[in-house]
């Protein structure tokens, strides 16, 4: 397996000699975006005076086939289609929704969308329009989640990607987390089967985006629209899931606050109004909001899996002071609710890091 140094040299040096032959790039000026860390994917900007900007996504990693990749795209095709605020996907000169390279025997999955209008909060320092309150952001971003969940429960894909479970299970947890970390994995598997006898419903269960968070959307902010991306992750889950995922992206804007009844209040008022714009496109039952620490308990252990796989793509051991890691560790550890946004193990010196206090 390559590492993603070495898929970022592949790319500009042999698969970007390919790409104008596969989609309609000429004359385009293409720039690499730096990647993240644990990234999984070489992304590009393609921009050319006068014509749509578009993002170029060279994926390079073994775990995927090819099916998985159409599933995503027709996902987010039909999303698009029936109204979805989404980027779209371009088709390759072939008709195609995604391109495969092959250099040196390993296989590069290429696709192309449409660039997101707007930018990243990040990129605007975190101000939303000026004159303009920030419900109306809390509002739009749980109303663009209930647009792709209302049309989650009516799609019939031709290709399925997997099931929350089918990667999320007692056997994937026990090969990735070390058996030093015994009470992890136990609370692990509790979880999992906490979520499992939830059992599924049309109402309850479809695709869901799996990474809904401010990095991967962008607003244009003349007008306050959110244009949803990066469905790299998208999987069979369930609806609650995206949801916490909203709840959790809350927490930003009040995390230096002193006092946890201040955090608790914001934390109330901003989660309502973005589950009022979430309900004006679709309906979520009592029974299943009461479930919400329940899935802020499944992002946070999804978070950790995460950390582990990145360690192990790296070769690298957990660290005793990875302090974000070890507070993600803790929270599950010892049943903290809320990402332990209200408890004592929160410092705003520190937000969402752990020490011995």
């Amino acid at each position: 397996m390559i590492n993603f140094n070495e898929a970022v040299n592949i790319s500009n040096t042999h698969v970007l000699a390919l790409v104008s032959e596969l989609f309609h790039l000429e004359g385009y000026n293409i720039q690499l975006i730096p990647p993240h860390e644990g990234g999984r994917n070489v992304v590009y900007t393609c921009e050319q005076e006068g014509c749509e900007s578009l993002i170029l996504r060279v994926s390079f990693m073994p775990d995927r086939k090819r099916e998985d990749y159409i599933a995503e795209l027709e996902y987010v095709r039909y999303l698009f289609e029936h109204g979805a605020s989404v980027s779209n996907v371009v088709s390759s000169k072939k008709g195609h929704l995604f391109e495969e390279i092959t250099y040196d025997e390993h296989t590069f999955f290429i696709c192309m969308f449409v660039k997101a209008k707007g930018k990243l909060l990040v990129e605007n320092h975190y101000q939303y329009r000026e004159g303009v309150p920030l419900t109306e952001y809390y509002y739009n971003s749980g109303k663009v989640l209930g647009k792709m969940h209302q049309l989650s429960k009516s799609y019939v894909p031709l290709h399925s990607r997997h099931h929350f479970l089918d990667k999320y299970n007692t056997e994937y947890i026990e090969r990735l987390v070390p058996e030093s970390y015994s009470l992890l994995r136990s609370k692990m598997v509790e979880l999992l089967q906490a979520v499992k006898e939830l059992g599924s419903s049309q109402e309850t269960l479809g695709m869901i985006h799996f990474d809904y968070n401010d990095g991967n959307y962008s607003i244009d902010f003349d007008t306050g629209q959110i244009t949803v991306y990066d469905f790299d992750n998208s999987c069979l889950g369930w609806y609650m899931f995206d949801l916490a995922s909203l709840w959790i992206n809350g927490v930003g804007w009040i995390q230096f606050e002193a006092e946890a009844d201040k955090r608790k209040q914001f934390m109330d008022e901003y989660f309502q109004t973005a589950l009022a714009g979430y309900t004006s496109e679709t309906q979520v039952s009592d029974t299943m909001l009461e479930k919400l620490p329940l899935f802020i308990q499944v992002s946070l252990l999804e978070n950790i899996v995460d950390h582990f796989e990145v360690m192990q793509r790296e070769g690298e051991e957990p660290e005793e002071d990875d302090e974000v890691l070890l507070y993600l560790i803790k929270c599950l550890e010892e049943d903290i609710p809320y990402k332990g946004f209200f408890r004592e193990i929160y410092s705003t010196e520190a937000p969402f890091e752990y020490e011995e206090r």
